[in-house]
């Protein structure tokens, strides 16, 4: 393994380990998901700031008016998603509400043919079927130490809607190709404080260490310095290895919850979990079978 590929794979690695704690800082933050949301903005606009500004990315005529506004609407759409999922959290569970929305690649595949017109494969379908099959799985689970069932299928369903926001802002990001990735982070997270604010209490950060140390991490290190990793990484790396290494986050996600508040997953839960992340896999790595070619006589 060559240097630049052994870095881009411990960056990954790196990334993926961090996100797979969000969901311990957003709960222990005790406050509202849109006060959580506004000061990981916040803290994450100011990281992403500096960071533009020593890449030398902060120069007139880096965003034409198109660009600009493509990115505020994927802002508009990255926002939306991170309050539906920490919304999702406290209800079905961080490992219930990381592996639902591991749905959203079978979403940005729908939204692609809707919308882009591309071709959805036999192979594409199936997997698509083996992740409703885990979906249903995890459905049918409702209430299994989770709390209530009603409870349960909220959370469920915000995760969807996440996975649904998620979807759309990959599309647009699509189309804002050359465009600095760092530069388009900090636009979204600008976007979300200007959302947000009419919803932040008057009084300002909250006094508990606690609070204020998990809103300080989830903006500067969940945002900040994740971001950077996580596009080094992908510059490093082959799309097969990146879409490989992405499967670390929802197994630390479920580690997190199992250590940190004791939810153990039902078996039939861990049946949908895995069947999910195997059809999440077999779609980004292209597994599909293929017959074995006759040798020429």
């Amino acid at each position: 393994m060559d240097n630049s590929l052994r870095r881009g794979s411990l960056e990954m690695v790196a990334a993926m380990l961090i996100s797979g704690t969000i969901g311990w800082f957003v709960l222990v933050s005790g406050l509202a998901v849109a006060e959580v949301v506004f000061w990981r903005c916040v803290f994450g606009a100011g990281t992403l700031l500096v960071i533009c500004a020593a890449m030398g990315l902060l120069r007139p005529g880096a965003l034409t008016r198109a660009t600009f506004l493509l990115a505020v609407a994927s802002g508009v759409a990255i926002v939306g998603n991170w309050v539906l999922l920490f919304a999702s959290y406290s209800r079905a569970s961080i490992a219930i509400g990381t592996a639902v929305y591991n749905v959203q690649p079978f979403m940005l595949v729908g939204l692609a043919a809707l919308f882009l017109g591309e071709k959805i494969t036999l192979a594409k379908l199936t997997w698509l079927s083996v992740a409703f099959l885990g979906m249903l799985a995890i459905v049918s689970a409702h209430g299994a130490g989770q709390g209530s069932g009603d409870d349960y299928l909220l959370g469920i369903a915000l995760a969807l809607g996440a996975a649904l926001l998620y979807a759309i802002a990959a599309l647009i990001i699509k189309r804002l190709k050359g465009t600095p990735p760092h530069l388009i982070a900090l636009v979204q997270v600008v976007t979300g404080v200007l959302l947000l604010a009419p919803f932040v209490r008057p009084a300002g950060l909250p006094a508990e260490p606690s609070a204020l140390a998990s809103l300080v991490t989830l903006g500067i290190v969940h945002t900040g310095v994740m971001y950077v990793l996580l596009y080094s990484a992908i510059q490093r790396l082959p799309t097969a290895l990146t879409g490989a290494l992405s499967f670390i986050y929802p197994i630390a996600a479920i580690l997190v919850d199992w250590v940190a508040f004791g939810h153990r997953l039902a078996p039939l839960q861990w049946l949908g979990v895995g069947l999910i992340l195997l059809a999440a896999a077999g779609m980004q790595q292209g597994w599909w079978w293929r017959p074995a070619r006759l040798a020429p006589r």
